[in-house]
């Protein structure tokens, strides 16, 4: 079975969500189809969800009436026959119905994340309602049957995989299986969502627990681009990535798949393939557990970095100096994205700034503190494993001209990253796509 996850704008109009169904029936293996909610859904939820919160309750209502009108609309043009199209009508009456039944005066994030659940769940049902009226043999899962996070909030494995296992054996002899991307339960019995990732996230774990054959992440891109298409001409899709290559340029800036969807299907050793809807019939880029030796596969850059430079001001080596600079940085709960350390200070480089005066006044009792904003980390992807001879250098070599604040090399084998200036940004693109994919026998 083959997992295929469709993104909000994949789903957007009734024109694109009949693309996306003759996608999926022209599969030849049984799929398990991961849907977002239409675009646009989910921000009209969470703007209802806030008027409720700021006790506009006239408001909250109005917006639901808007969009409640908005999908009306989309089953008349989605549905030949009257009677799919009132029986999904009767649906979306209900779940309309559901979100009017909220009060701001007893309004909390449980029930905002109830509120913005409806969207996936709408999605979904209109979907296998139209796919059982062109072809048939398509099933709706509820998706809370069997996602669940633990007390952690994270993935709750065992129980995904069980839970799914019986859900499937309950539906045997379908063609398409049809479920909610992004909503879960958590360990305490609330509808809750999975954040980071959202969708993707949920096609990774479900491919993983099934096991599928392949996880298809379709959105409205060809692939992971070797570098940033709005800084540099003539890229291209990269055909195949590595588990590891892939997590580093999902991490480092390539929007098109959150690095925390790669781990599911990493473990289970299941490849991960990133198609186009808008051009099917492109190849898109493979994931898996191929490394291609002595090539480097792309660049990526992270924009609003600010970089923290803390230098003691005791003795070299100081004790404790490295541990009380990151437990002021945990107890902030922000992450560092690059580090460097020298025997008499450190400098960090994060992207969330929300604590920044409060962790710079914890660090300023611990040395002295320097701060550099509007800075970008540029991450250079592919096989950089150190016994490579002279390929850091090929890599550093091509941005002797750019100014570079910080280089971090060596804690992987996959990667290494640049600390430059943000006006610098578009300029060590594209020498790094010169040098790299153009001018290069490494490339």
């Amino acid at each position: 079975m083959k997992v295929m996850k469709f993104g909000g704008t994949s789903v957007g109009t009734p024109e694109r969500i009949k693309d996306v169904a003759a996608l999926v029936l022209s599969q030849e293996e049984p799929v398990l189809v991961v849907l977002s909610a239409m675009s646009g859904t989910t921000n009209a939820l969470l703007e209802i969800a806030a008027q409720f919160y700021a006790k506009d309750d006239e408001a909250a209502q109005a917006s639901i009436e808007a969009l409640e009108a908005k999908y009306l609309q989309h089953t008349a043009m989605l549905y030949a026959s009257e009677e799919v199209r009132q029986q999904v009508q009767a649906f979306l009456h209900e779940k309309f119905d559901y979100l009017r039944t909220f009060e701001s005066e007893y309004f909390t994030t449980f029930e905002e994340k109830n509120i913005v659940a409806q969207g996936e769940i709408m999605s979904t049902a209109m979907f296998a309602h139209y796919v059982n009226e062109v072809a048939g043999g398509a099933v709706l899962l509820n998706a809370l049957d069997f996602m669940r996070t633990d007390k952690n909030g994270e993935p709750d494995m065992p129980y995904i995989h069980d839970k799914l296992a019986e859900v499937m054996t309950m539906n045997t002899g379908f063609q398409v299986y049809v479920t909610q991307g992004f909503i879960c339960m958590n360990a305490f019995g609330e509808t809750d969502n999975l954040q980071r990732g959202g969708s993707d996230y949920t096609a990774s774990l479900i491919g993983a627990a099934l096991p599928a054959s392949e996880i298809q992440i379709w959105t409205d891109i060809d692939g992971m681009h070797n570098n940033d298409p709005r800084e540099v001409e003539k890229t291209h899709p990269v055909r195949q990535l590595h588990f590891d290559e892939a997590a580093e340029l999902a991490y480092f800036g390539a929007k098109i798949l959150h690095p925390t969807c790669i781990s599911p299907a990493k473990k289970a050793k299941i490849p991960v393939r990133l198609k186009n809807t808008m051009q099917p019939e492109a190849e898109g880029t493979l994931i898996n557990d191929t490394l291609v030796e002595g090539k480097i596969k792309a660049v990526a850059v992270k924009n609003n970095i600010t970089a923290i430079r803390v230098k003691s001001t005791g003795m070299l080596v100081a004790t404790g100096f490295l541990h009380k600079v990151f437990e002021i940085f945990e107890s902030f709960q922000t992450p560092i994205d690059m580090l460097c350390t020298s025997e008499a200070g450190i400098s960090m480089a994060i992207d969330d700034i929300t604590h920044l005066k409060e962790i710079v006044e914890e660090l300023s009792h611990v040395g002295v503190v320097a701060v550099d904003s509007q800075m970008c980390i540029v991450c250079v992807v592919g096989d950089l494993n150190w016994s490579n001879l002279g390929y850091e250098n090929i890599v550093i070599n091509a941005l002797k001209d750019i100014p570079i604040r910080m280089i971090s090399y060596g804690a992987s084998n996959y990667n290494i990253s640049f600390l430059v200036r943000q006006q610098d940004k578009r300029s060590a693109l594209n020498k790094l796509s010169e040098n790299l994919f153009y001018n290069n026998e490494i490339s």
